[in-house]
């Protein structure tokens, strides 16, 4: 079987975000793989939408067999376990939210379908916090 290197960013900004991020990071290595390295938990101010409530974040190298659209349900899976009633891309606006998981590298693939774009551009190009995050476990 292969095995796939994956960064995923994780980020939860109500309920307790620092239990979500544990609670998350568990489930993650439970339902799809081995996380091989973690960077430092960092407090961020919301991006692109007003909040009272700072976030909570975390970026990981996963170890997974599954191909990028099965990684991506299963995330969702996750979150909408975890609470969180909508998404993102389907609302065309950011919210609080209980838990983000957003897949940032594949190996070094480029993918894109309507559900899932590989980089994630914004996370890697645009977002200063997130791009420091994903260097300490590139």
């Amino acid at each position: 079987m292969s095995y796939n290197d994956v960064i995923l960013l994780l980020g939860s900004n109500i309920n307790n975000p620092e239990k979500n991020i544990e609670i998350a990071l568990e489930k993650i290595e439970n339902q799809t793989g081995s996380i091989l390295t973690k960077s430092k938990l960092i407090l961020t101010k919301p991006v692109e939408f007003e909040s009272y409530n700072n976030f909570c974040n975390i970026a990981i190298k996963l170890k997974t067999q599954f191909s990028p659209i099965k990684l991506l349900s299963e995330l969702k899976a996750i979150e909408k376990n975890m609470g969180r009633t909508s998404d993102s891309a389907d609302l065309g606006v950011y919210q609080d939210r209980v838990i983000d998981i957003d897949i940032i590298l594949y190996n070094n693939i480029k993918f894109s379908s309507k559900r899932l774009i590989i980089p994630h551009q914004k996370n890697l190009y645009e977002r200063d916090f997130a791009r420091e995050l994903i260097n300490e476990v590139k």
